[in-house]
């Protein structure tokens, strides 16, 4: 049976909440497993944005098996491939993750190796396609980083799967993202779309929003549309969803 395509763009857990448990900080990992929905899900782990940082790779893996995945596995582009047939063993997962870190690198190098073609096909083919930050922008057609130095700027070659912006860490206190991304969408610089708080996630089903959910309490998304000169927003209550006390 075919299955459906299914993107969870997440903002990731930046300012956890005093009380949170501390291995649920990549509890959006296990949201995208459930999203799956098959016994033991494989999933594979993309890091580019954060250049392959091994210590990235191996807190991932300590939390990817605390959440319940099957076959663990990760691809490195760095330096040169760590799996000889890339599209194989991407097309054999249940979830591909991406990490957060460079969205402008991490654009340049998949198109360099070409994996942009290959994720389209996997979207296709019905496995999960998730990520945190700049990997949650890079689905949509563009967004808001400061990949390119410290000013926020826009990214605007995105993969496009989504047809839509997005703003991650939408209300991060030392940086200006939610006036920013409202700035560029308002001057037609960034199509109409999604913004995120943190621990919030957008879930797709096929190219459309499907349901708003997050591993904070009382967290919300945002639509954010072009209106003449200016953009008009809507806040768009986030489901609280989150592994039980064992999960």
């Amino acid at each position: 049976m075919a299955r459906e395509r299914q993107i969870l763009a997440c903002s990731g857990v930046l300012n956890p909440p005093e009380g949170f448990p501390p291995e649920h900080v990549g509890a959006q990992i296990w949201q995208a497993l459930r999203l799956a929905d098959v016994r033991s899900p494989r999933i594979c782990l993309i890091a580019t944005a954060v250049g392959d940082s091994r210590a990235y790779i191996d807190r991932w893996y300590e939390r990817a098996g605390f959440f319940g995945a099957g076959e663990t596995s990760h691809l490195e582009l760095f330096v040169r491939p760590n799996v000889t047939d890339i599209r194989s063993h991407l097309l054999a997962q249940d979830v591909i993750f991406v990490s957060g870190g460079s969205v402008v690198n991490l654009l340049a190098v998949w198109r360099v190796h070409r994996l942009d073609a290959v994720l389209r096909e996997c979207w296709e083919a019905g496995v999960v396609l998730a990520g945190q930050s700049a990997g949650s922008l890079c689905w949509h057609l563009g967004g808001v980083t400061d990949s390119f130095g410290d000013a926020l700027d826009p990214v605007t070659d995105g993969l496009g799967f989504l047809p839509y912006s997005n703003g991650v860490h939408d209300d991060l206190a030392d940086q200006p993202r939610r006036r920013r991304f409202r700035e560029l969408v308002g001057a037609g610089e960034l199509p109409g779309g999604y913004a995120t708080e943190d621990g919030v996630a957008l879930h797709y089903v096929g190219d459309r929003l499907h349901e708003v959910v997050s591993v904070l309490p009382e967290r919300r998304a945002w639509s954010v549309e072009r209106d003449g000169a200016g953009h008009r927003e809507k806040a768009l209550p986030a489901r609280y969803w989150t592994p039980g006390p064992s999960l």
